[in-house]
């Protein structure tokens, strides 16, 4: 048994160790493939939106100081000169005492410096505007440059794109965008009482649910799962596998195997791959006390050894696989998966001695309160994790909480 183990490190202090993993690299993508994919470089505008004077109403596109004075009892009147259509140039500007029809978001003809709204006019048979309110100029109209200017940084490298910044850049004319790389995870299981999911399980064994469980954690949080199998408690088993995925993935995953024990090879395995360093062996949270990290590779590659139990290896990919694949992904900001409630605890809560604390709760509505009822159960179960909305986090160093206490509920993503 090594006394390592138990020199366990705080969430905070493996977080820090995180910026010794780069982002994956960089490739360009067509736009229409860009949602969700996190910018590798600031995009600015290349030209002006909108890029001529157009209207936002449907109206009159008029000199202002034409209209002054207008009212209901002593309208303006304005020779009405025809119409811009829809896309394209107007033929004519407008002089003293003229106007022309301007759909929305028709270009404005030279000389009018503002739109007087249809509602407010109306036309007589003479080809003259009634116009019965006055407008001041730029009312009504868009000037290019308004909505973005040409040079404008619009994005800034780390972001992940969402729907309306891809109508933007698409208003722009960007066609392509470079983003980082998906991360690629090579998700491992060990162990001699794992078995396939579609094998029944003899007396003794379990099937494989920790790698499926990561691999859809890992595809929701914008990384590339793939599933490599189970592997043998036999340490040159373990060694050619990690080796294997090393040369393929971007982060690997290794579930089992990972607390102190004499059958437990993990550890070794990976101490024999290239240019190894393990980490952390052991970190101050309640579930997942026994997880592993590891750089190994040159240049250095993260390994995450989760613990066998299904909802400590769940929560340890919420608190520490999530930052870990945001970073490899190039986020510069918070994670955009999954969110935050604010929730009333309806239950006291102990604490775990020298660790986090990570309870599952599922959140209910009673008349305007929120609340989060404990979801609790052995680490070995899933059923409360599938019952369960997100996680409480009790601070190290806190007994615990009371009923009643204001807690944030870190959300699972999506939420049901």
């Amino acid at each position: 048994m090594t006394l390592e183990f138990f020199r366990l490190q705080t969430r905070e202090e493996v977080l820090a160790l995180y910026p010794r993993f780069m982002p994956v690299g960089v490739e360009e993508v067509d736009l229409a493939a860009a949602l969700d994919r996190v910018l590798a470089a600031p995009v600015s505008a290349p030209e002006d939106v909108p890029s001529f004077p157009r209207s936002s109403m449907d109206g009159y596109g008029v000199r202002a100081a034409d209209t002054f004075g207008a009212s209901v009892g002593a309208p303006q009147y304005l020779e009405i000169k025809g119409e811009v259509p829809m896309g394209a140039v107007p033929q004519r500007p407008v002089g003293v005492g003229e106007t022309l029809r301007v759909p929305t978001g028709a270009m404005l003809p030279p000389n009018a410096d503002a739109v007087v709204m249809l509602e407010y006019t109306a036309e007589h048979p003479d080809g003259t505007l009634e116009v019965r309110r006055p407008v001041a100029p730029g009312e009504n109209l868009l000037q290019p440059g308004e909505d973005v200017r040409e040079g404008e940084i619009l994005f800034p490298a780390g972001l992940p794109l969402r729907p309306q910044d891809l109508g933007l850049l698409a208003a722009l004319g960007v066609t392509h965008i470079p983003v980082f790389r998906r991360p690629r995870v090579a998700i491992l299981s060990s162990g001699d009482e794992i078995v396939p999911i579609a094998a029944k399980p003899a007396a003794g064994q379990v099937r494989d649910s920790n790698a499926y469980l990561a691999a859809a954690q890992a595809a929701e949080w914008g990384g590339i799962p793939a599933i490599k199998g189970i592997i043998a408690d036999d340490f040159e088993a373990l060694k050619s596998a990690l080796a294997a995925a090393l040369k393929e993935a971007d982060l690997i995953l290794i579930s089992g195997g990972s607390s102190v024990g004499a059958r437990d090879l993990t550890l070794e395995a990976i101490k024999a791959l290239p240019a190894a360093d393990v980490l952390a062996h052991g970190v101050a949270i309640r579930p997942g006390k026994p997880t592993i990290l590891a750089q190994v590779g040159a240049p250095p590659l993260p390994l995450l050894g989760l613990p066998g139990h299904p909802a400590s290896a769940a929560v340890v990919m919420e608190v520490l696989g999530k930052p870990l694949l945001a970073r490899l992904a190039g986020l510069a900001g918070p994670s955009p998966w999954g969110g935050e409630a604010k929730a009333l605890l309806s239950r006291n809560l102990a604490g775990a001695s020298g660790r986090e604390d990570y309870v599952r709760v599922r959140l209910r509505t009673e008349g305007e309160t929120l609340w989060a009822d404990p979801v609790l159960g052995p680490s070995g179960l899933l059923s409360p994790l599938v019952k369960s909305d997100g996680l409480v986090m009790i601070p190290l160093g806190v007994e615990g909480l009371l009923r009643g206490e204001p807690v944030r509920v870190r959300l699972f993503s999506p939420g049901r």
